[in-house]
């Protein structure tokens, strides 16, 4: 990106209602998240509701990200906003609301690829981790290996076939009476149990760069009907720790494959499960130079959307205006 001004950044992809604002060179002024926290006792994301709440939350989560940043709309140069994929009516209320107020101060705007932005979030200070390097995107809705060749160029090498590992973690803790969302509260119960407990499959032998947590869904399914209720909740903790490994195993193990295959020695983590301790720990043995951002830039939020608009398509009023969402899949 080139000029002056703040970038002002909206992300409401899934169930996060963000707002960002961050400088030119990727300093962050203000990082606001609103956790809706109206989908656990659905067991998940309901569209509707969370575009709904989107709507509530918007305005004030904005007000609130420039209140904090200690400046106004005056001040921004830019406004980005995630166009996709995602949730069609969550993506909608901020893709929307991003093109209303650049329209409406006729400022230029940029439409954010969830999945750069993830990769971007690594190009913010103090990180300024610089490509080449390999990237593991790991969230709720993707999965992916990807090879980073400079700031706006990533070629995918390895992607999951069916499940994230997001999605993983929040059956498996739902099938264990966790609720929803359920990485976190999985990974502290894990902390409680053996690891070693149980021996789920987790694809670890499917060959290739590519991803599978549908097999070790179904294994946790049929090891708790197995059980019993009873004998279930008395090994829940071990039950969680030896899911929670499997997962970790499984993305450890492409990782490797990958940083083999493609000789990289530098190593790039986003997404939401990127947060997970025990991941975070065997990343850290693999021996390369590794980037994984604060737990805070892992998760859904909108400093990353803003990251990656330095480096995206910015185009003038009016051009942006006929610019339409997408649920799966970059649309040029």
């Amino acid at each position: 990106m080139s000029g002056d001004g703040l970038i002002l950044a909206l992300e409401t992809s899934c169930d996060d209602t963000c707002a960002a604002v961050i400088t030119p060179d990727g300093a962050i002024r203000s990082n606001i998240i609103s956790s809706q926290g109206v989908h656990d006792r659905f067991g998940g994301v309901v569209p509707e509701i969370a575009s709904r709440q989107h709507l509530t939350l918007l305005p004030p989560v904005i007000d609130e990200a420039l209140r904090t940043a200690g400046t106004t709309l005056d001040d921004v140069g830019l406004i980005a906003a995630t166009r996709g994929p995602g949730l069609v009516a969550a993506l909608l209320v901020g893709f929307c609301a991003g093109k209303a107020l650049a329209a409406a101060r006729e400022l230029p705007f940029s439409a954010v690829d969830h999945l750069h932005a993830h990769i971007a979030a690594s190009f913010l200070k103090p990180s300024e981790f610089e490509p080449p390097f390999l990237a593991l995107i790991a969230s709720g809705g993707h999965t992916l290996l990807a090879e980073v060749s400079d700031h706006r160029a990533l070629r995918i090498i390895g992607q999951t076939l069916d499940d994230a590992a997001g999605e993983a973690f929040d059956k498996g803790a739902r099938l264990l009476g966790l609720g929803y969302p359920g990485g976190a509260a999985l990974e502290r119960l894990a902390a409680e149990g053996d690891p070693g407990a149980f021996d789920f499959p987790a694809a670890a032998r499917m060959p290739g760069l590519d991803f599978s947590f549908a097999g070790l869904k179904t294994a946790l399914l049929y090891k708790v009907r197995d059980l019993g209720e009873r004998e279930t909740e008395r090994r829940r903790a071990d039950l969680a720790a030896a899911y929670q490994r499997a997962i970790v195993e499984a993305l450890l193990l492409r990782v490797r494959r990958a940083l083999q295959q493609t000789g990289a020695r530098r190593l790039a983590v986003g997404g939401g499960v990127a947060a997970n301790g025990p991941l975070r720990e065997a990343l850290g043995g693999l021996g390369v130079e590794l980037d994984i951002p604060p737990r805070s830039l892992c998760t859904d939020n909108a400093a990353m959307v803003a990251s990656a608009a330095r480096y995206s398509p910015i185009l003038a009023f009016p051009e942006y205006l006929e610019l339409d969402v997408y649920a799966t899949g970059e649309r040029r």
